[in-house]
C-alpha cells in the first residue's frame, strides 16, 4: 500500500503527469474569500463562480455538509469544492471543522478519482481556518483514498 506524499509547494500547481484532483475545504454558508480558496481563485475563476451559483440553488441541489462539487479547469485537472465546515468561526460550539462531512466528501472524492483515473491533491484540508487537526484528517485521507490506491500529495506551502 502507499502513502501519502508531502512536500512543499502550492496544491493549484499540482505536480505531476495525468489527470490531478485538487481538494479542499470549504464551508456551508456560501462564503468563499480566506485561506486557500483565494489561492484556487488567482489560478482560476470556475471553482468560486460554481460554489457560489451552488450555494445559491441550494434548495434544488445536494448543497450541504458532505457533499462534492467537481469543477474542470483544464483538460487535466479538477477541482473539487468539498463542503466539510459548518459556519466560518471558532465560537461557543467549537471549531467549524466537521470530520465526519469531510469523511462523506473523501468517498465522493475517492470515487471521481478512479473514475477520472486522477491523482489528488491538496492543502492540510480541514487545518487552516476550520481549525481541524491533522492528526483527526490524515487517518480519513489514508482510509478513503490511500487504500484504495489512489495517489495523494499534501503541499505546505511555505518555506
Amino acid at each position: 500500500m502507499s502513502e501519502i506524499t508531502y512536500v512543499r509547494g502550492d496544491a493549484t500547481a499540482p505536480l505531476g503527469k495525468g489527470v490531478k484532483l485538487i481538494a479542499h475545504v470549504c464551508n456551508d454558508l456560501g462564503g468563499w474569500g480566506k485561506g486557500f480558496v483565494v489561492a484556487l481563485s488567482r489560478r482560476w475563476p470556475e471553482p468560486e463562480a460554481a460554489y457560489r451559483r451552488w450555494h445559491r440553488e441550494r434548495a434544488k441541489n445536494d448543497f450541504g455538509l458532505g457533499a462534492v462539487q467537481f469543477v474542470e479547469v483544464s483538460p487535466y485537472i479538477w477541482v473539487a469544492n468539498m463542503i466539510g465546515q459548518h459556519g466560518m468561526r471558532t465560537g461557543s460550539k467549537g471549531v467549524p471543522v466537521r470530520y465526519e462531512a469531510i469523511d462523506t466528501a473523501l468517498d465522493a472524492l475517492a470515487d471521481k478519482a478512479a473514475e477520472l483515473d486522477a491523482s489528488v491533491h491538496m492543502p492540510r484540508i480541514g487545518c487552516g481556518l476550520a481549525g481541524g487537526k491533522w492528526s483527526r484528517v490524515e487517518p480519513l485521507i489514508t482510509r478513503r483514498l490511500v487504500e484504495r490506491g489512489i495517489g495523494v500529495t499534501v503541499y505546505d506551502f511555505g518555506d
